[in-house]
């Protein structure tokens, strides 16, 4: 994880990650915890991720306002629950992050990449 996010966003990324394997059938959990350069409150961050291709929030500040991998198991979506200020360090926030691993994290990922990179990149004739 700390190798492949190094190199596809920038190999100067502070990243530290511990992976646990767990026994599900299916998904990929993260618990994340991010610090930005300058501000960005909960509020914002769940407006930002409200209108990401791609993500669905589900951030209900009840018991089960968050979605697990059992739930996300057989779609394309990847969710975000949980956006909550992280006051250890400044600007930061932690979430909770699930996806359908075989859909999101393999082939599905690289039709998606392939098919950003087109529009931005090749001519229409």
């Amino acid at each position: 994880m700390v190798v492949e996010t190094k190199k596809i966003m920038d190999p100067k990324i502070k990243v530290t990650a511990t992976c646990v394997r767990v026994p599900v059938f299916v998904g990929h959990s993260e618990s994340i915890n991010l610090e930005f350069e300058k501000e960005l409150s909960a509020q914002q961050a769940q407006d930002i991720l409200r209108e990401a291709p791609g993500v669905m929030l589900v951030d209900k500040r009840e018991d089960g306002g968050y979605v697990t991998p059992v739930e996300c198991a057989g779609d394309s979506a990847t969710y975000v629950s949980r956006v909550r200020e992280d006051p250890t360090v400044e600007n930061g926030l932690a979430l909770w992050c699930v996806s359908d691993n075989l859909r999101k994290g393999a082939a599905l990922n690289a039709v998606q990449i392939a098919e950003l990179l087109g529009r931005r990149h090749l001519k229409k004739g």
